[in-house]
């Protein structure tokens, strides 16, 4: 990058110079994620999980991002993004980055780990491989469980192009008729309901003479090498393997929608039928006709087409990566619940003096923080929405859905809060992007048990994370409160970092009251006494706790950021950092995927430093610190520094002010700060540099650390 000359007149902040764009960023972070896949000290079982991972992050980035950018160049806009490329320079810069990537994660698929895994008893064979006895098998498992579901589609003027589903892995057949010699096309697609790997039974797992952890088959060989049967009469000239990938941004007409969830069920339905495709996965070894046929009929350019060696789809290596093979894979974590949770009959120390073992009681005493999956969500979260379903004291409880799993414990202890007559309130947000089904489900069966169900809000997501619980103690009413930074899903919360908050502080449970208010009714609150809430008044007071860290440096006060999150992209967000650093204010950020800030830029950013922990856990906490020239200020919440986290979407972040837990929030950041094993220092070029430990420098990984010290903390301190 050319040298930054420093002006005599003011520096616009606004040029595109000092952004990086977000797509091409995006794809940095997933080379990140790429690189814990080749990496060595990675476990092998662990290595295919984030090979997977990278193709997973891939689907969703071509099917929602690279999807909006080619509408953009379809619809001819003219505007460029903050970083000054068009729609069309973004398209081909995607591509230039992208396809050595993928490919770089398929030879390494094929030349490293699957070796890797055969020295460890782990065969994915190819159809060539096999012995007499395992063909035999694989031909008897076509017949009875593949061949009846398969449905081959002709291709000719009395066939058209035959629709194929969004991210469908298909085999493209070319057939010669042996009576009259003319050739056909046929798509084939490989049933997505079976399993894509096809394990042998224990007689067969044998190899090279020595019994085996698991050997088997990928499912499209099996349909490859018995294409006879589906096309009798005719000679198999060749086949091979695609995938097609689809554009599932549908625009969701909220205006005219009459009913919001109608409108979700039509958006789905949409989805699936989507026509604009958006990148063609395809053999390297497919003739030059197909590949033509497949291009001309998706209405796809060459650089939308990736051409590889080896398995398509690579996501399917989870179900590898599963199997039960603990010495390949990260040793296990189980959660820990903190030691104030912990209830036993020691802490009933005498018959005559009881003592209240709810939940309720130990917030009164103190706020708690927690810190998952290091900490328990099932003891805590999960703990306190089912106790308030069943104490007797509580009347009402409210929260919010953004993604929620599939058997919810949540969902269930709500159900069972209303069978209790308590008044439930629960906004399901339905535009949760590919949980949309999921929500519509669980919000349906909410109502159906007489809760009262609010299906987000006209124009905007709910992406908060908020409970309150009301619940009537003597002569008063008292407000119990969860604020977290991620969704209340029992799965995500053993694989994402995350925070969470639980109070009974007036003061939050009264913003909460008003947040709620908000959200199921016609409030138009605009102040909230210790919430930060988007879009009423986040974007305003962040800016201002930055431009008071400014003032405190220009007075010669101690002053200093750190803010960790997923994303920072919002560009008035980022000149006022800038800003920032122009003072002289030192300013730390712990940036998991996509960053547009350009640090270490003379008379920019000189002093900002960017880092992205990239590691077993997803890091998805926000933490926001303001030195404020001793009287820390720390915040945590559901929002990243993103236009849509700070205008579009309805978003909670709240101050931690228990000095403890002010000082735990700290030394989680120094800790993350000071990682040498999964850290990666972002350059002012673009590049992202792993950290290594410098010679006799001891190993420190955050998150390693993080779960001694979850470790400690439960067994260790004493109770109140």
């Amino acid at each position: 990058m050319a040298t930054l000359q420093e002006a005599d007149s003011v520096i616009d902040l606004k040029e595109p110079k000092y952004y990086f764009n977000r797509e091409l960023s995006w794809l940095e972070f997933n080379r990140r994620v790429l690189h814990e896949a080749t990496d060595p000290r990675t476990p092998l079982l662990e290595r295919l999980k984030f090979l997977a991972i990278f193709s997973s992050n891939l689907d969703e980035f071509f099917m929602v991002r690279v999807a909006i950018v080619k509408d953009q160049l379809e619809a001819e806009v003219a505007k460029r993004s903050p970083d000054g490329r068009t729609p069309q320079q973004q398209l081909e810069e995607i591509s230039q980055t992208l396809h050595p990537m993928v490919v770089e994660q398929h030879n390494h698929f094929e030349q490293v780990l699957r070796p890797l895994l055969e020295q460890n008893g782990v065969y994915l064979l190819n159809y060539i491989d096999l012995s007499q006895e395992q063909r035999n098998y694989l031909r008897d498992y076509f017949e009875r469980r593949i061949f009846p579901v398969l449905t081959p589609l002709a291709v000719d003027p009395g066939h058209p192009f035959p629709r194929m589903s969004n991210l469908s892995l298909n085999l493209a057949v070319v057939v010669k008729d042996q009576k009259t010699g003319d050739e056909h096309f046929a798509r084939v697609k490989v049933p997505n309901l079976l399993p894509r790997f096809i394990a042998f039974p224990p007689d067969l797992q044998r190899q090279n003479g020595r019994s085996s952890a698991w050997v088997g088959v990928p499912l499209e060989q099996a349909i490859a090498h018995n294409l006879e049967m589906l096309f009798p009469g005719m000679a198999i000239q060749e086949y091979s393997l695609f995938r097609i990938t689809r554009d599932t941004e549908v625009e969701l007409q909220e205006e005219v929608a009459e009913d919001l969830l109608m409108a979700i069920q039509e958006m789905i339905r949409k989805r699936r039928l989507s026509d604009s495709a958006v990148r063609l996965e395809i053999q390297a070894s497919t003739s030059q006709a197909v590949k033509d046929t497949l291009m001309n009929e998706l209405e796809l350019k060459d650089y939308e087409v990736y051409e590889l060696d080896g398995l398509l789809n690579l996501k399917d290596l989870f179900a590898l990566a599963g199997l039960p093979l603990p010495e390949l894979k990260d040793e296990p974590w189980i959660s820990v619940t903190p030691r104030s949770l912990q209830i036993s009959t020691e802490r009933v120390p005498h018959k005559l003096h009881p003592v209240d073992n709810s939940i309720f009681s130990v917030i009164q005493q103190h706020d708690i923080l927690l810190h998952h999956p290091y900490e328990s969500f099932t003891g805590s979260v999960e703990r306190f929405i089912e106790e308030a379903a069943n104490d007797s004291q509580v009347l009402a409880i409210k929260m919010t859905l953004y993604r929620t799993s599939g058997d919810s414990p949540i969902v269930k202890s709500l159900i069972k809060a209303a069978e209790n007559g308590k008044q439930v309130a629960v906004l399901v947000e339905l535009k949760a992007r590919f949980d949309e089904q999921n929500n519509i489900n669980w919000a349906l069966q909410l109502e159906e048990s007489g809760i009262h169900v609010v299906y987000g809000m006209m124009g905007l997501k709910t992406h908060t994370k908020v409970v309150l619980v009301v619940r009537q103690e003597e002569d008063e009413i008292r407000r119990y409160v969860h604020i977290g930074t991620g969704n209340y899903n029992s799965k995500t919360a053993k694989l994402y970092t995350d925070l969470g908050l639980l109070s009974c502080r007036n003061e939050l449970g009264a913003d909460l009251t008003d947040l709620f208010n908000y959200l199921t009714g016609y409030s138009g609150q605009q102040s909230y006494r210790k919430l930060l809430v988007s879009p009423v008044n986040m974007r305003d007071r962040m800016t201002s706790l930055i431009h008071r860290e400014i003032e405190h440096c220009k007075n010669g006060k101690p002053s200093r950021i750190v803010a960790k999150m997923n994303s920072l992209v919002d560009p008035r967000m980022i000149a006022a950092l800038y800003e920032a650093s122009q003072a002289g204010v030192e300013i730390d950020l712990i940036i998991r995927g996509m960053c547009c800030l350009r640090p270490g830029l003379k008379g920019i950013s000189a002093t900002i430093r960017v880092i992205s922990i990239i590691g077993r856990y997803l890091e998805h906490s926000r933490i926001f610190h303001f030195h404020n020239a001793g009287a820390d200020e720390i915040y945590i919440g559901s929002a990243d520094w993103m236009p849509r986290n700070l205008d579009r979407r309805v978003e909670a972040v709240t101050p931690i002010e228990e000095p403890a837990l002010v000082q735990e929030l700290k030394d989680i950041l120094s800790i993350l700060l000071a990682d040498n094993r999964q850290a990666w220092e972002l350059k002012a070029n673009g590049t992202y540099t792993q950290r290594h430990p410098a010679k006799d420098e001891p190993i420190r990984s955050a998150q390693e650390t993080l779960v001694r010290l979850a470790l400690q903390k439960a067994s260790s301190l004493p109770l109140e």
